[in-house]
């Protein structure tokens, strides 16, 4: 086959399985409970009451809903088709795994853009904000498919309930949400929690969010894209490994 046509139909792929995901899975509960309204409620329930600057907790909280609603897709996609019985069918078209976990990616990326988009601009309109535009867009693209494809990831336990692979899911997006810089700022971490911050992707995200909306910066932000490119490669090679092992389990 040409190289081509060989590229074509790859990237034909990506966009038949992202289609089929966002027809599919966008309006799930799940997905809404966990993905929208439980870092809502996160949110409220860490600033009512207490004494926070919004307009320094808001790049935070910007980086934490596109964490929440990136990440919410992925883990449910392959446990409902396995449920459901589609996954085999799926498995049996031209596509390549690598093909279906960056078509699950892709549906992930784009759900957390258009929710994070909404959130954004509610900030932009209540608060005071000197924007840079291109870094913002540029973290929010490499942010939203970083956090899709460890989604992804956390999918490629063989099981058909998707209870089992939120509850695992959460085991690991819960401290990674704790260790970053979101609820206390990154200049006021010392000791182990300052070295645990830079094993999260969100730490870096939030960082590049401070910069584009406050000016501020404690990571250079070339450390901060590497960082993020760093962490979404090593998610999709983990998502490609463990698809690939449990290609057939849970059937």
């Amino acid at each position: 086959m040409p190289l081509r046509n060989f590229n074509r139909q790859f990237f034909r792929g990506i966009a038949v399985v992202t289609e089929k995901n966002i027809r599919l899975y966008y309006t799930k509960p799940p997905v809404i409970i966990f993905g929208f309204l439980f870092p809502l409620f996160m949110f409220l329930a860490f600033y009512l009451g207490k004494e926070v600057d919004f307009h320094v907790f808001f790049p935070g909280l910007l980086a934490m809903f596109l964490f929440f609603i990136a990440s919410s897709v992925g883990p449910l996609i392959t446990p409902w088709e396995k449920q459901a019985g589609t996954y085999e069918r799926l498995l049996s078209f031209p596509v390549s795994i690598t093909t279906i976990i960056l078509g699950d990616s892709a549906a992930g990326m784009i759900f957390g853009i258009m929710i994070n988009v909404v959130v954004l601009a509610v900030g932009l309109i209540t608060l005071n904000y000197c924007l840079n535009i291109m870094i913002l867009c540029l973290g929010m693209l490499l942010g939203a498919f970083c956090f899709s494809s460890l989604g992804v990831a956390l999918a490629s336990p063989s099981v058909q309930n998707p209870s089992y692979v939120m509850m695992f899911s959460s085991l690991i997006r819960f401290p990674l949400i704790f260790i970053s810089g979101i609820f206390i700022p990154l200049e006021d971490l010392h000791g182990l929690g300052r070295i645990l911050c830079y094993f999260s992707p969100i730490t870096y995200l939030v960082d590049i969010f401070n910069f584009s909306l406050r000016g501020q910066s404690n990571i250079a932000l070339i450390v901060d894209f590497a960082a993020l490119f760093i962490f979404s490669l090593t998610f999709v090679y983990l998502a490609n490994r463990s698809h690939k092992r449990n290609l057939m389990r849970g059937l």
